[in-house]
């Protein structure tokens, strides 16, 4: 979003709010399809008509990975209610101390299995004590905090329009849907709108109406300008903003515009994706009850990034940490694209909410910390400001944190401030089986794959294109040739003014055209058959993918792209009534794929955090961190679990957290048998020296570098066709950049057939810039090969510096004919041993013959005898 500048007023002529900036906006990317009609303002009604395709149906406004958060996400419950119309918060005798002495409620569950055995006096599970209150070491406030003065703003680009909403002379009106926390009540609203108006548009001397949940809002003029956008500023009555908005933009002087050819592409404006919506008002406080969570922490329809805080003791054990990360993943999942971040505070408050992990009888930040015996879950007003709360999670031991932490991922459907946690078994990933990862053992229909909010059917000439969005394995294979099938069954509608041979069903793969599909069947007879009155329509296509089009995150477009006869009517330009749709059984078949690749390759990593979640419960990865990590490296690592839930859908509840390489034991074994995902700054000098050895990469004091491959490691790379190595710039690189943050990927030193990434940067400074890094689509696509450097001048740098090796299913006889594949010329090195070898023995076997042909007299014949 570009920043505010002062601005000169300019009165808008509905309104009287509007301001003109001196902002300059970025240019605009792309331009979405904007959405189908919405119910015309002059009838004033607060609702969207089905059949004209309101932003409020859905009509595909939102981008490729961006599901609505309207719909997208789990609404509250019944009970919450809208701060708009009075919430049902709990009431202030939940938050008085009285309230926290009681006993912790209890699973009503048996553990594992057995029978639970309870205390008759307590209801506690035997040997479990009544938990007291937390003790708090500043003075308890007279009265209780009711809320929260608050701002916030939200962009069009976080609404989901990532390049703007473009309205155009066929498509007139469109809207975006967004959403608001509901324990928040705004008081006031402002909108930031930048325009961007086409000059045959301005010349019109035309407006854009404004609405907001069906209620108009202004009116603005479309007029030219020499600036790269036109800016306003309009006030909304603070009554109208709810949880769940529906923000429309009409262009006026519809009639005229909607009956000229070629409107749409003449006629043109561009809401553009740094419109934001300012907003102002209070934050309620919900009480101290676990069946509110995760709100107040985060909220399924905040449409910004969310902060959760994790606070831990002075001295953090790995077992702690782990916990964390079980947490950090599950809120990764639900934040969703929004994005989530986790500072991490050691024996200090935040000032919002936070989530603290401790032991039993432990001090944290003046918190005593109850002393169970037992995992328990509890949630209570934050000293510093009692509006926010701290989780409270603990576990005597590194198992009953563990249980701690993954019930708070599970439904929490008690009204209680506290709850004791039984045994609980936590399920285990198998390979995988992530559910956010389509399916390859069958076809998949597309209807499977579309959010609840999407249809397989467009209505009238204008709409929005279908958006099927699915993610994939990262590593999925084929042979050079194959192809992956996607078969398409479509119907267009049967109207005599449409012009069938302009019409198309547009195809496009994560922005790759693929195909233009016809009305009609294509070819000689067809066309003559056609002509003569017989039915040619195409109704079914097989699409044939190339496997590299295919990538972790995918977005197949499906466009309707219809086009009239020159001398079709007016009327049937703005006709709702056609329908165009594609049939329930189109489907995409991933069947013949195998998981096979070669790694190390980052670009798995940053895009579905692989290979570490082909297990996505991290069954077989070890976290690992300095012996003394800091707190940017814990809020790191943490974060890179969040971006894992994410990807596959899965919280890590079988991780496991080392701090620093174990020099034995259990916990050696455990590193020997998995993926390392290590979280280091070069002032980790042991550390990080430990994990380099006998790797590609050296340290020389603070200054990470590549070694120069010896003549052994040229010969042998040139020999296995591995001839693309870029060790000496790299490691220019490394030397001539003072700050810089990335990662590096190697063959693990302890198991060669597993992976280690490093998140690694020169300071915390610099460690703690990743997050948003990962958040910008340029550098997540840069990343790639086995060594990715950022810096704030040069953006992101790929190397690949060391060796890759083969990983995942393929029998061994399909693996000698892959490995021939990929090592040429040592293929055909061998090839000509081979073949020397057979001309050497053949020549001797051949002269050899030769002298018995030509000397009989010394070769007797057999039964002969020699003279």
């Amino acid at each position: 979003m570009g920043q505010d500048s002062p601005s000169a007023e300019q009165g808008s002529p509905a309104t009287g709010q509007g301001s003109f900036s001196a902002e300059q906006s970025p240019p605009v990317m792309g331009q979405g399809s904007p959405s189908a009609e919405q119910g015309s303002p002059a009838t004033g009604q607060g609702s969207f008509s089905a059949e004209q395709g309101s932003p409020a149906t859905g009509q595909g406004l939102f981008s490729a990975e961006q599901s609505s958060p309207a719909t997208g996400q789990d609404s509250p419950s019944a009970e919450q209610g809208s701060p708009a119309t009075g919430q049902d918060f709990s009431s202030a005798e939940q938050n008085s101390p009285a309230m926290q002495q009681g006993s912790p409620a209890v699973e009503q569950y048996a553990p594992a299995g057995a029978p639970s055995q309870s205390d008759p006096a307590t209801g506690l599970p035997a040997g479990l004590p009544p938990l007291p209150a937390p003790v708090v070491s500043a003075p308890a406030a007279s009265t209780t905090m009711l809320n929260q003065p608050l701002s916030s703003t939200v962009s069009v680009g976080q609404m989901g329009q990532t390049n703007g909403i473009l309205l155009t002379g066929g498509q007139l009106q469109s809207g975006i849907v967004f959403t608001l926390p509901t324990d928040e009540v705004i008081t006031n609203a402002r909108l930031n709108l930048s325009l961007k108006v086409s000059p045959a548009l301005a010349a019109r001397n035309t407006s854009l109406q404004l609405m907001l949940n069906g209620q108009p809002l202004g009116t603005l003029p479309l007029s030219a300008s020499d600036n790269a956008s036109e800016d306003y500023q309009l006030d909304i009555p603070a009554a109208m903003v709810v949880s769940s908005n529906n923000l429309s933009f009409k262009i006026n002087d519809a009639d005229q515009l909607l009956c000229e050819r070629d409107s749409a592409s003449q006629y043109q404006v561009t809401i553009l994706p740094k419109t934001t919506l300012s907003l102002e008002g209070q934050q309620l406080n919900i009480g101290n009850v676990l069946r509110n969570f995760p709100r107040p922490f985060i909220d399924p329809l905040r449409m910004t990034p969310s902060v959760v805080t994790m606070v831990f003791g002075q001295a953090v054990s790995p077992g702690e940490v782990s916990a964390a990360a079980i947490v950090s993943s599950w809120m990764g999942i639900q934040t969703d694209y929004r994005g989530i971040s986790f500072p991490v505070l050691r024996n200090e408050l935040p000032e919002k909410n936070g989530i603290v992990f401790a032991r039993p009888g432990q001090m944290v930040a003046g918190i005593a910390i109850p002393n169970v015996t037992g995992p328990v879950l509890q949630i209570m007003d934050n000293p510093v400001n009692p509006v926010y709360k701290l989780m409270l999670v603990i576990g005597k031991t590194d198992d009953q944190l563990r249980q701690a932490a993954w019930r708070l991922t599970q439904p929490l459907s008690v009204d209680v401030p506290s709850l004791a946690v039984a045994t609980q078994n936590i399920p285990v990933s198998k390979p995988y089986d992530a559910p956010r990862w389509i399916n390859t053992d069958r076809p998949v229909r597309l209807s499977d794959l579309l959010r609840k909010d999407q249809s397989m059917t467009t209505t009238g000439i204008w709409h929005d294109a279908l958006r099927v969005n699915f993610r994939a394995a990262p590593d999925l294979f084929l042979w050079d040739g194959d192809t992956i099938p996607v078969e398409l069954n479509y119907r267009f509608p049967s109207e005599t003014w449409i012009d069938e041979d302009k019409s198309f069903l547009n195809v496009t793969l994560n922005g790759t055209f693929l195909r233009n599909l016809s009305v009609n069947k294509e070819g000689l007879l067809e066309n003559i058959w056609h002509r003569l009155g017989g039915d040619a329509r195409q109704e079914n296509y097989t699409l044939k993918l190339d496997p590299y089009l295919i990538y972790g995150d995918n977005q197949l477009q499906l466009y309707f792209n219809i086009k009239p006869k020159e001398d079709a009517p007016c009327s049937v330009l703005t006709n709702n009534n056609i329908k165009s749709r594609i049939e329930d059984n189109a489907y995409i078949d991933l069947s013949n794929t195998r998981h096979f690749t070669l790694l190390p390759n980052l670009s798995y990593f940053v895009g579905a955090s692989f290979p570490f979640t082909r297990l996505a419960d991290y069954s077989q990865t070890v976290l690992l961190l300095p012996s003394m990590p800091g707190n940017t490296e814990i809020s790191t690592l943490l974060e890179m679990a969040g971006r894992s839930g994410n990807a596959t859908g899965v919280a890590l509840s079988h991780n496991s957290v080392m701090f620093g390489i174990p020099a034995g034991g259990t916990a050696l074994e455990r590193l020997r048998h998995s993926d390392v995902l290590a979280v280091s700054t070069l002032s980790q000098t042991a550390f990080n020296q430990a994990m380099l050895q006998g790797t590609a990469y050296e340290l020389n004091g603070h200054t990470l570098g590549v070694k120069e491959p010896t003549l052994l490691d040229n010969l042998r790379g040139w020999l296995t066709g591995d001839w693309y190595r870029q060790a000496v710039d790299a490691d220019r690189y490394f030397s001539s950049n003072e700050d810089w943050r990335g990662f590096i990927s190697y063959g693990s030193p302890w198991n060669n057939e597993r992976l280690v990434v490093m998140t690694v940067a020169t300071d915390d400074a610099q460690l703690s810039r990743l997050h948003r890094d990962l958040t910008s689509p340029r550098i997540n696509a840069g990343i790639r090969g086995d060594t990715a450097i950022i810096t704030d001048e040069n953006g992101i740098r790929s190397f690949r510096v060391g060796a890759q090796f083969p990983s995942g299913q393929m029998p061994w006889y399909m693996m000698v004919i892959w490995y021939a594949s990929q090592h040429a010329v040592v293929l055909a090195l061998l090839a000509l041993l081979f073949s020397v070898l057979v001309g050497l023995s053949t020549a001797v076997l051949l002269k050899r013959h030769a002298w018995k042909r030509l000397n009989p007299q010394n070769d007797p014949s057999p039964g002969e005898k020699k003279s």
